[in-house]
């Protein structure tokens, strides 16, 4: 059965099946194409998934490109 593609936007903040060996689960997406940019916001180490690979982790948004962040 096929994954379905996740709309996303640069910017959006995004959470991943496994969390990075730092603790933390949330990652900013930097690029957009045929590999998907991610940069992690707990210790700042940019990887790139495959789209494949990406929709198959995305385990939902923290928060979207363009929203305000909470308690700013």
């Amino acid at each position: 059965m096929p994954v379905p593609i996740t709309p996303i936007k640069v910017g959006d903040v995004v959470r991943l099946k496994k969390p990075h060996p730092c603790g933390t689960n949330a990652w900013e997406i930097t690029k957009l194409g045929m590999d998907i940019g991610l940069r992690c916001t707990g210790c700042g180490r940019s990887v790139r998934l495959l789209r494949s690979e990406f929709d198959r982790r995305f385990r939902g948004f923290v928060r979207r490109a363009g929203e305000e962040c909470p308690g700013a």
